[in-house]
């Protein structure tokens, strides 16, 4: 393996193999592309796009491979962003080799991609995945059989395993040298339509721009890609286009043609080369999928499931956040006042409670994260996943909205950062940006407890109902949300919803690992420095001019926002300490013990806020922090997931309108009432 600084992999050298390994999703690519790489990669993203974008490095005999993880894709047709992104990166950059990865335990359903990769100007190599889970459903494949049908390299693999990883890149190699290697028996289209094709490939003589195949750009307009429709119709002459668009309109089922061509082509390829077993033979994810995909059961499971991973989350990792808390950034605070004794106390403030304090917020998320980075990478890898978001595929579709985003959104539970991370499971980027903006919606751990705290001093025995009315609330708000976002910013296009679940096979805990590790990574470099530099904003919000919160800058916040206070019946230090809420929710209570002077004269702080607000106002209250803006953390990964400040700072601004609107209708009707 190659160590070679991080920033350097995306460049392209002339004497670098570049190879792209593509394949439908759940075909153990990225265990291949983990393989090779190792800790040697890069994660961010394409250009101007969400989709994550992998580059690594790999060592093979002495030269330099740059192995370029493409999004998984189903076809090579401009249907989704990450179709676009792979054909694009493939027909612009020409890579020396495509490794096109297939599960051998779906073979024909798999290669439709290839007889698309196929019709494109680059040499393939095939991967031949899950040979070992293949045999466990009594196929048999003869990989040289295959090699010999299709005119191209075909090497067996279990990467999950290591098995034939080696073998691959050794044939990409070869690849490289031996241009008689790669002679592909390529699909046709059907009798039908070839004379059209031909026909319309005469008119695009000329026309097409470099550096797309023209046969490639006429298939892809009897086909009715939008993109290279589009892109044809703007570069050519009226007349000539007029003279194409008519022939579209007159052969509009050639695309049933096309399809069929590379169907009867996959057939010609497989009929040799694979041996079903005998007919009725039930394997061990049908047995399992039985329960797991069932409309009742699954709920069941899933729920089961979810609690559990709630559980191991915050067990494992709140013991360990008490301790980086307690030992290493108190440690480090105390240390750093002692060392600073001569120094002004209001820089030693800022290196405690702004910087320290900040590094401290990103060190105690780690372990919540890892911990959870695990639990879903091993629910992906096993297979679960996949069943768990088709089981709550039907509550989601009225936002517009599958499965994987109502699992996103079910982490907020615990915690919004990660949720918002997990928007990353939904596939288009519609999706995951509705699902990104929902995510701070769903009442995190912080917001429970600070309710859970307050409720009984406003509400006494009636404290467990407001609760529950609040969190429904919540959830409400969020579906009311989305039904609303989807309607008016995304044009109220409903998702669908179509995937091959995966069968279940034993997690690559190397594969898991490295996600979490980059996965960790990226929240330490992005997320992380806006931690800071927020904390270090609120500080200087707090401390100055001074003494004491109650004259500081966000106190004076705080009474410039009393005419709005009004509304909902509270003064301006419920709205500071709704304020400080921002860099963490548990601030809500530390805030009030200071600005109601708890201690002196032993007042408690409950004691001090039993009788401060009407049950109307403390009602408002509550609602408003329940829906509030989320904390800082959540803000700066919402931003690293997003790509963008204008749709962050919409969120935060939709928050505030929505919270305070809830809170000013909740207290005056409330009010109203009682008179």
């Amino acid at each position: 393996m190659m160590t070679r600084p991080m920033a350097q992999i995306d460049d392209r050298s002339q004497d670098q193999l570049t190879v792209a390994l593509t394949g439908q999703p759940n075909v153990g690519k990225s265990t291949i592309f983990n393989m090779l790489t190792g800790l040697n990669q890069r994660v961010g993203n394409w250009p101007g796009k969400t989709i994550e974008k992998k580059v690594g490095i790999y060592r093979l005999n002495g030269r330099s491979v740059r192995i370029v993880d493409l999004p998984g894709t189903y076809s090579l047709t401009a249907n989704s962003i990450e179709e676009r992104i792979a054909r694009d990166y493939i027909i612009q950059e020409r890579p020396d080799v495509v490794a096109a990865i297939v599960n051998a335990a779906n073979l024909e359903h798999n290669l439709y991609l290839v007889a698309e990769l196929l019709c494109l100007p680059v040499p393939v190599v095939l991967g031949l995945n899950m040979m070992d889970i293949a045999e466990q459903l009594g196929l048999r494949i003869e990989p040289h059989v295959l090699e010999a049908a299709l005119g191209l390299p075909v090497v067996p693999l279990v990467a999950s395993r290591n098995q034939g990883v080696r073998e691959l890149m050794a044939a990409v190699e070869k690849l490289t040298h031996d241009s008689n290697a790669f002679r592909p028996s390529r699909p046709v289209i059907r009798e039908d339509h070839r004379v059209v094709l031909a026909e319309l490939r005469s008119l695009l003589v000329g026309q097409v721009p470099d550096p797309y195949p023209e046969e490639w750009v006429a298939l892809k307009l009897l086909e009715g890609d939008e993109e290279i429709t589009q892109m044809m119709q703007e570069r050519m002459p009226p007349e000539r286009w007029e003279h194409v668009h008519g022939i579209l309109m007159q052969h509009e089922d050639a695309i049933l043609d096309i399809a069929g061509g590379r169907y009867d082509w996959i057939g010609r390829m497989v009929r040799a080369a694979l041996t079903h077993p005998s007919a009725g033979s039930i394997t061990l994810t049908d047995r399992l999928d039985r329960f797991a995909t069932h409309p009742w059961f699954g709920l069941v499971l899933l729920l089961g499931v979810f609690g559990l991973i709630f559980w191991l989350t915050f067990t494992i990792s709140t013991p360990i956040q008490a301790w980086l808390n307690d030992v290493i950034v108190t440690g480090v605070a105390k240390g750093t006042q002692e060392a600073l004794q001569n120094v002004p106390q209001w820089l030693v403030s800022l290196l405690v409670d702004g910087v320290i304090a900040g590094a401290g917020t990103v060190l105690t998320f780690l372990p919540v994260l890892v911990v959870f980075f695990f639990l879903l990478g091993l629910l992906e890898d096993v297979g679960y996943l996949a069943r768990a978001a088709y089981v709550m595929d039907r509550f989601m579709h009225p936002m517009g909205l599958h499965g994987k985003s109502c699992l996103a959104l079910c982490i907020g539970f615990g915690c919004n950062v990660p949720a918002v991370l997990a928007g990353r499971m939904v596939e288009t980027e519609r999706g995951r940006l509705l699902t990104i903006l929902l995510a701070p919606l769903v009442p995190c751990a912080g917001r429970l407890m600070v309710l859970a705290f307050l409720a009984p001093i406003f509400f006494g025995s009636n404290a467990a109902l407001v609760s529950l009315g609040l969190v429904t609330l919540n959830l409400l708000v969020l579906v009311a949300m989305g039904l609303l976002l989807n309607r008016l910013a995304f044009g109220g296009v409903r998702m669908a919803y179509i995937m091959e679940l995966p069968l279940y096979h034993i997690p690559n805990l190397r594969t898991i690992a490295l996600f979490v590790w980059h996965r960790s990574k990226v929240f330490l470099s992005t997320a992380g420095s806006i931690i800071l530099i927020m904390s270090v904003f609120v500080w200087v919000s707090v401390s100055f001019p001074g003494p004491g919160i109650e004259y500081s800058l966000l106190a004076r916040v705080g009474r410039l926002l009393e005419p709005i206070a009004a509304l909902l019946g509270l003064d301006w230090r419920m709205m500071v300490a709704l304020l400080s809420s921002f860099l963490a929710k548990e601030n809500t209570i530390a805030t009030l013990g200071v600005l109601f002077r708890v201690g002196q004269g032993g007042i408690s702080l409950e004691q001090s806020l039993a009788g401060s607000l009407t049950p109307a106002a403390a009602l408002a209250f509550l609602a408003v922090q329940m829906l509030f803006i989320p904390c800082a953390a959540t803000v700066a990964v919402m931003h690293q997931e997003m790509r963008s400040w204008r749709w962050t700072l919409f969120s935060v601004v939709l928050l505030l309108v929505i919270s305070f609107g809830i809170g000013v209708a909740i207290y005056q009707g409330v009010t109203l009432l009682n008179r």
